[in-house]
């Protein structure tokens, strides 16, 4: 039997595989947020996208890229690995269309975790067969069981995620849980395997780790961190701004409207007899002040100054606008 090493690089691929995993079910607990509150079909697509691509995709090859064999060497078959991405972007998505619906249930939320979930560990196992290798590899069905089993359970819990998960912190902590879950699943799966020493020891065909995985890996990684800084800027946009409502019992002031009055600000002993401080009724009256007195009304509706100033106005002799009048 042959070592099987899986942290060929020391704890960077573990910790990168999880804080992708992270950042992938991060931004598709909001996308599917999104999904309960506007268009359900393009933000059920971007969340499938990011938890199948980068959260279990992502997380899964770049755990690999630490993976070696004793005295063998490694190949991927590129078909067959993306393949494999296509699958767990295909379940993930199935999952989250029988799970976010306008009146979800308990059956669906079932069914849709199961179908996701050995969804999941097929692409899992999928990777695993599109990895070559010149040594013989088996598996411990009892752990191969185990891994399918914590896939059901973590894609399960995550679409009740995508349900219930409301404001920033419950849906950092349901991320942090869901990336625990699917690393969790993918080195359940590895410790299954066994290698031992091939009858031949020809390079197998297909392409190098990094040759394959590094673009593939960079290309998706960049698009998740665009399109989680994207999501955050127009849920900041998006939030909805709260407006203070105006007191009654504030003094009106402002352009348009009536100047305070000199009395509201002195004692009661200076304010002289003409600066009454009652309200000032819609109709009936003059307007109140302190450049204005209060008079009662005549029967016309004004106050008699404006109707003395009226009637002198019109015996007043009118002067044309154009030309000069001369009275002689």
């Amino acid at each position: 039997m042959l070592d099987i090493y899986h942290f060929s690089h020391g704890w960077l691929t573990p910790l990168l595989s999880y804080i992708m995993s992270f950042i992938g079910c991060l931004l598709g607990l909001q996308c599917a947020a999104r999904a309960r509150q506007e268009s359900r079909t393009s933000w059920l697509g971007l969340s499938a996208l990011a938890i199948g691509g980068t959260g279990i995709w992502v997380m899964h090859f770049i755990a690999m890229l630490g993976f070696s064999i004793e005295d063998a060497q490694i190949r991927y078959n590129v078909p067959i690995t993306l393949f494999s991405a296509v699958t767990a972007i295909v379940v993930v998505w199935i999952g989250l269309t029988l799970v976010v619906k306008p009146e979800p249930t308990l059956p669906g939320l079932l069914a849709g975790g199961t179908i996701t979930g050995l969804g999941v560990a097929g692409m899992h196992y999928t990777g695993m067969y599109a990895m070559k290798s010149d040594a013989a590899v088996s598996y411990n069905a009892g752990l191969v069981g185990l891994s399918v089993l914590i896939a059901v359970v973590a894609a399960t819990a995550a679409l009740w995620f995508t349900l219930h998960i409301n404001g920033a912190f419950a849906t950092i902590g349901a991320a942090l849980i869901m990336g625990v879950a699917v690393s969790g699943m993918h080195y359940t799966g590895m410790a299954s395997m066994h290698a031992h020493a091939g009858a031949h020891h020809s390079t197998p065909a297909g392409a190098e780790a990094l040759q394959l995985l590094g673009p593939l890996i960079a290309g998706i990684s960049i698009v998740t961190m665009l399109l989680l800084i994207s999501v955050g800027l127009t849920s900041i946009e998006r939030t909805p701004v709260r407006r203070t409502p105006p007191d009654a019992t504030a003094p009106h002031t402002g352009v348009g409207l009536a100047p305070p009055r000199r009395s509201d600000s002195l004692p009661a002993d200076r304010i002289n007899w003409w600066e009454d401080r009652t309200e000032t009724p819609r109709t009936g009256t003059v307007p109140t002040n302190q450049y204005w007195p209060s008079r009662p009304p005549n029967s016309s509706g004004h106050a008699p100054e404006t109707a003395r100033l009226r009637a002198v106005d019109e015996r007043a002799p009118r002067q044309p606008r154009y030309g000069r009048h001369d009275n002689t």
